[in-house]
């Protein structure tokens, strides 16, 4: 079965731009970034406090590498529930990682921030097709 999700076109500069969804994260709306050159799905970790009331979290031992840095802390996180089209995930472990580079850079832009990044991990567990054409995004359900 497939599901198809309608995405949004962000303008990141005159001829650039990112792609996002939106999503639920615990029941709350959440701006999601598409990333298909992002390893993991990532949450930021200064905008968790709308989407759970845990105040700490336990650091995942290792540091991520990209967004900008080389040597950026994470933390796990378990979302509890992750809707997304028809796509609903319970007890979903993803990463936390400090994203104020990149919502500092959407606020200039007058962009909305973003709570999320789908990468690779979920986007190759469920086969997406991103068609710019269509501006959906089609995942297959197992």
């Amino acid at each position: 079965m497939k599901t198809i999700i309608p995405v949004r076109l962000l303008r990141i500069e005159p001829t650039g731009m990112h792609v996002a969804v939106s999503a639920f994260i615990n029941g709350n709306l959440a701006n999601v970034l598409i990333d298909t050159g992002a390893s993991q799905t990532v949450m930021d970790l200064n905008r968790i406090h709308i989407f759970s009331s845990e105040q700490t979290f336990e650091k995942s031992g290792q540091t991520s590498k990209g967004l900008g840095t080389d040597n950026m802390e994470s933390f796990h996180f378990t979302i509890r529930q992750f809707i997304l089209g028809d796509v609903v995930l319970n007890e979903l472990d993803v990463m936390l990682l400090d994203l104020n580079h990149v919502n500092g850079s959407y606020q200039q832009l007058e962009l909305p921030a973003i709570d999320m990044v789908l990468g690779g991990n979920l986007l190759h567990e469920y086969a997406a097709i991103l068609d710019y054409g269509t501006l959906q995004l089609t995942l297959t359900l197992p």
